[in-house]
């Protein structure tokens, strides 16, 4: 378009997206209602190989890494004088044998540096580094002379755990790479100043969290023996939230500010008429906390190989922050007397508990409650990188006998059996959310997960329970881990009343359904205000969906015929997509089928909900929600069209593009549940690539990349990503912004460095539209 200026750059050395690459020669167009071109020059850079006995390499000057300056190092005496490098006519000249080795290394580790800010952890106390996974990081090293590309080996060792292996992911090599590339342990030169480089190094979003020690290794390619050096300060690396592939990636800045960095919160107390708030200090980021938490880690039965998983380091945490039976870090104790110690009640802050712990090697702390218990928890798992919160339930059961019930025990006289009421409604309970993607649930079940450290009742013979996904718990499917049983009991369970018959049997009497689970409260986003999330744990109260969700969970308990089993379960309901599935900009067909397998006639109401998905299976939240009456005769099959128009999930999307559809009714006349979950996404359409001329080593070709905007409105900040192993480096084409239904086409044109078959690769990024993507075949002649 007129006026628009098109900008081509490298990716960033640090953040999200690693690499360089130095500018190359782009053309842009945009056509809509006619041609409009646009153009700007940029720079040429070509490299050529000749024979390698040649020993000679010829390069343009935007190459950043095929002109070394070499600098003598000082040479002291009597010793020998330093072999020499000199650089002559482009050709490197090898003197004189010289063994390198590392002076120093600076990991760039102060709350100023770079790593620390970009890394969100500059609010730790000291000047350790401590990064986050799935991102990179720098370091500088000092060498005893200039690093030369073509004779010298380097690479690092970062080791974790009392055995370290690389099996394990305990040990990682990272190698010394020209491109660094996503989900690698990767290191790259980014900056050479005679003596001095600057690294930037790339971690997997699924690497083990903990304290690592580094070691630099250093050889030449002449065989010389290694020199190894050993860093002084460890590293320690925590969860990324802000990285998209990590686990517990958060896409909400806002959220991320409060479920991770806020490091004062509220806790909920008192009644569900008398709600109480109390101020509790989290203190994540207090001196000695972190060390306290790297302490949980290390003391408890877990593996280091098993920190890369978030599910097992949150099950893990959450039995070793309670003392039951592994020496953890809080002594529970509600008997009233605390004379040994300090009473519940006493603390409004989790640094002085955690440090006590700590400084006593292990010495469990006396006394807490369920919200210091919580308090704690919160502050573990926000300091290591997790979303966490603190989170109340007003009339709170606790099930005894995995019934899924509450239950209460009369005898003929209607007057209780003590010792058979050993459920319990508790006026208040406090335990924890944290947020994180469950790829060993189906999906959907992604999100906040309940988490207590608590200790109530066993799970797999320890004090501990969770994370236990809160959809998994509002649709009653507790057969979903871990712990779903527990929880939903504490919010959802239904309160009988059972009368012993005189041949000892017991008949259910009375039934409340409303009995437990209400007001349940975490502190807003933001602000001091309570926010009620009763919502995200169960359905309203007295529902259709919330009574199957009920009655649903309770036939995976200890008195599965608690309720009245169907009668009959003939009725199936299934989703069908035509072809490929709907695509982006258009709107979603989808057909709902619904099949009567009886001789009789059926009558059900399904209730419809469809909701934004990420690819972990994390639901975003519903877009819409309906209900469809359904009515069939004997043996018939009827199919209805569901259909999401455009503008219902235009600004709903998030990067996967996917939804779920989910189904639920009860037939009428058998009480049989029907239920479908169904995900789907919305396709987008591919980038064209087009090879033009030949395809010679050494020889300038061009490509043509074209895209169609499939949607009616206008896509903001288009970048293109540009790369081809052995046709040119990776860049970015920033285009800007591209009207609804325009066409763009991107001129490329570069110099292939390699012969034989070769990719290039393009993908297109912006807010609104992702999973764009083009590859073409280019076969590479010799010249």
């Amino acid at each position: 378009m007129p006026g628009e200026r098109l900008a081509v750059r490298g990716t960033s050395e640090v953040g999200r997206f690693p690499g360089a690459a130095p500018p190359t020669r782009v053309e842009l167009t945009i056509h809509k209602d006619g041609e409009k071109k646009l153009e700007e020059g940029g720079c040429r850079r070509w490299f050529k190989k000749m024979c390698p006995c040649c020993c000679k390499r010829q390069s343009n000057t935007h190459d950043v890494t095929d002109k070394v300056e070499f600098v003598k190092p000082p040479a002291p005496t009597p010793t020998p004088e330093p072999a020499k490098l000199t650089v002559e006519n482009g050709e490197a000249k090898e003197m004189e044998e010289m063994k390198l080795s590392v002076c120093s290394v600076d990991l760039l580790s102060s709350k100023t540096d770079q790593n620390r800010k970009e890394h969100h952890t500059e609010l730790f106390q000291g000047d350790d580094m401590i990064i986050r996974r799935g991102q990179t990081f720098q370091i500088e090293m000092e060498l005893n002379r200039p690093f030369s590309a073509d004779n010298d080996k380097l690479h690092l060792d970062l080791k974790t755990g009392p055995l370290p292996l690389v099996s394990k992911g305990t040990h990682v090599i990272i190698p010394l790479v020209d491109h660094l590339e996503d989900e690698r342990w990767e290191a790259k030169i980014v900056e050479q100043n005679g003596n001095k480089i600057k690294l930037s190094v790339n971690s997997p979003a699924s690497a083990v969290i903990g304290l690592y020690g580094l070691t630099v290794t250093t050889s030449t390619l002449k065989g010389v023996a290694a020199n190894t050096y050993n860093s002084d300060k460890n590293i320690v690396m925590l969860f990324n939230p802000w990285c998209e592939e990590d686990a517990v990636f958060l896409d909400d800045e806002e959220e991320r500010k409060e479920y991770v960095l806020n490091d004062i919160g509220r806790i909920y107390y008192g009644t569900e008429k008398q709600i109480g708030a109390r101020t509790w200090n989290f203190g994540q980021f207090h001196e000695g906390v972190l060390e306290a938490c790297m302490f949980i880690l290390e003391k408890s039965d877990m593996p280091p190989s098993g920190r890369g998983d978030a599910v097992n380091v949150v099950r893990v945490l959450s039995a070793m922050i309670n003392a039951q039976d592994d020496f953890g870090v809080l002594v529970g104790n509600w008997s009233g007397d605390y004379s040994d110690g300090v009473s519940p009640s006493a603390w409004s802050s989790s640094v002085e508990i955690l440090r006590k712990y700590h400084s006593s090697n292990g010495t469990p702390v006396s006394y807490g409650q369920c919200w210091v218990f919580s308090g704690i928890t919160t502050t573990v798992l926000r300091c290591l990188g997790i979303p966490a919160r603190s989170v109340t339930n007003f009339q709170s059961a606790h099930d005894t006998d995995v019934s899924l019930t509450t239950d209460v025990y009369l005898d003929e006289n209607m007057e209780p059996i003590d010792y058979l009421n050993s459920d319990s409604v508790w006026n208040f309970h406090v335990w924890n959310d944290c947020w994180m993607a469950r790829q060993d649930l189906p999906p959907g079940h992604g999100g906040w997960q309940a988490v207590d450290s608590t200790p109530q009742e066993t799970s797999q013979g320890t004090f501990r329970c969770g994370p236990a996904s809160h959809n998994a718990i509002r649709s009653g499917q507790v057969y979903l881990k871990h712990d779903t049983p527990f929880v939903f009991a504490e919010v959802n369970s239904d309160k009988i009343f059972w009368q012993r018959n005189p041949d000892a049997g017991f008949t259910q009497i009375h039934c409340e359904k409303k009995a437990v689970g209400h007001h349940i409260s975490t502190k807003a986003v933001g602000s001091d205000e309570r926010a009620d999330i009763t919502h995200l744990y169960k359905y309203q109260e007295g529902s259709e969906e919330e009574r199957i969700a009920v009655e649903t969970a309770s036939r995976f308990g200890s008195k599965p015929d608690t309720y009245s089993t169907a009668l009959a379960e003939d009725v199936l309901v299934e989703v069908k997509m035509e072809g490929e599935g709907p695509r982006m900009g258009a709107d979603a067909k989808l057909s709902i089928v619904v099949k009567n397998l009886s001789s009789q006639p059926r009558r059900t109401t399904l209730h419809s909900q469809v909701a934004v998905m990420y690819y972990t299976g994390v639901l975003k939240g519903t877009i819409r929600k309906e209900q469809i009456p359904v009515e069939l005769l004997p043996n018939e099959e009827k199919t209805f069209d569901w259909v999401l128009p455009y503008q219902q999930y235009q600004n709903q999307l998030v990067d996967q593009a996917a939804l779920m559809l989910t189904l639920s009714g009860r037939v009428s006349e058998t009480q049989q549940v029907v239920a479908n979950q169904t995900t789907f996404r919305f396709r987008t359409p591919d980038l064209n690539i087009t090879p033009l001329g030949d395809a010679i080593v050494g020889k300038e070709m061009t490509a043509k990349i074209t895209f169609t905007n499939p949607l009616p409105r206008m896509l903001k900040g288009v970048v293109f990503r540009v790369e081809g192993l052995g046709l040119q480096k990776g860049h970015e084409v920033i285009v800007g912004d591209v009207g609804g239904h325009s066409t763009v086409t991107l001129t490329e044109h570069f110099v292939p460095t390699q012969h034989g078959p070769r990719k290039l690769v393009a993908s297109l990024d912006c807010k609104q539209l992702t999973q764009v993507h083009g590859v073409a075949d280019i076969v590479v002649l010799e010249n």
